[in-house]
């Protein structure tokens, strides 16, 4: 019968990596690489489980393969110390693997709690992240942000949620809107991407209508208003840092 391996891997997270590992304490194993942190993430994780690799750290792709290189498993669920699975996905992804699985991998939907509610509206919701893969089919990808699994074959999807604790309020949402805008522009820049004014004027008015029109969030009232103007700062803050590094170039 498969068996199954969760992979995380950590830096300074002791304030979420131990309701994330109690969250999946139900797995045949558990894997944590943790990048050197200078916190108790180290220690608390070694609380639930015995597979903690301290090492360098080398990147999103790079740190994330490595984790599912060294589990004991084929079937890996790669979990962030941010996020939680609930009992439903839980139960369901057991008898899944228990059952042979017939694909290669599974999106699973994530909610996000912010701002004092789950939101499912906007860009955020359903969010499908492809997490539970045979990592004989699939590896992690990619550049400086989005990484994602690569997978050979095919790919079914779960309906029980994954709960994602992104932020902590909104200057925190602030700090990782900066850090993950640099990170986009540099990988448009090097993908040969141009930025001019028009993307900085047009698609930012056209992500927040995405989000509180399209997308619902003006269900979520005054949140989901709030929710929709912060992405589409990401795309102005985006798109302004890409047009400022091809000005420097």
């Amino acid at each position: 019968m498969p068996k199954l391996s969760v992979t995380i891997i950590t830096k300074n997270e002791a304030a979420d990596i131990g309701a994330a590992l109690a969250s999946v304490a139900w797995a045949d194993e558990i894997v944590v690489v943790d990048s050197r942190s200078t916190d108790d993430t180290v220690a608390i994780a070694r609380r639930h489980t015995e597979r903690v690799v301290v090492r360098d750290w080398p990147g999103y792709v790079a740190q994330k393969n490595y984790a599912a290189s060294i589990a004991a498993n084929d079937w890996v669920l790669s979990l962030d110390a941010d996020e939680r699975v609930t009992p439903e996905l839980a139960s369901e992804i057991r008898a899944l693997v228990a059952g042979a699985p017939r694909d290669a991998a599974y999106r699973i939907p994530r909610v996000t709690w912010h701002l004092g509610r789950w939101i499912r509206t906007t860009d955020w919701y359903p969010d499908y992240q492809l997490r539970l893969y045979d990592r004989r089919a699939a590896e992690w990808t990619g550049a400086y942000v989005h990484e994602a699994v690569a997978v050979r074959g095919p790919v079914g999807q779960l309906r029980g949620e994954l709960q994602h604790y992104a932020y902590r309020d909104i200057a925190d949402h602030l700090e990782t809107i900066d850090r993950y805008t640099t990170l986009a522009a540099r990988q448009l820049d090097e993908s040969g991407r141009r930025a001019g004014v028009l993307d900085v004027a047009v698609h930012p008015p056209l992500a927040f209508l995405r989000n509180y029109l399209a997308r619902g969030g003006f269900r979520d009232g005054e949140v989901g208003f709030v929710i929709s103007r912060m992405n589409a700062y990401y795309v102005f803050l985006k798109f302004a840092k890409l047009w400022e590094l091809q000005r420097r170039e």
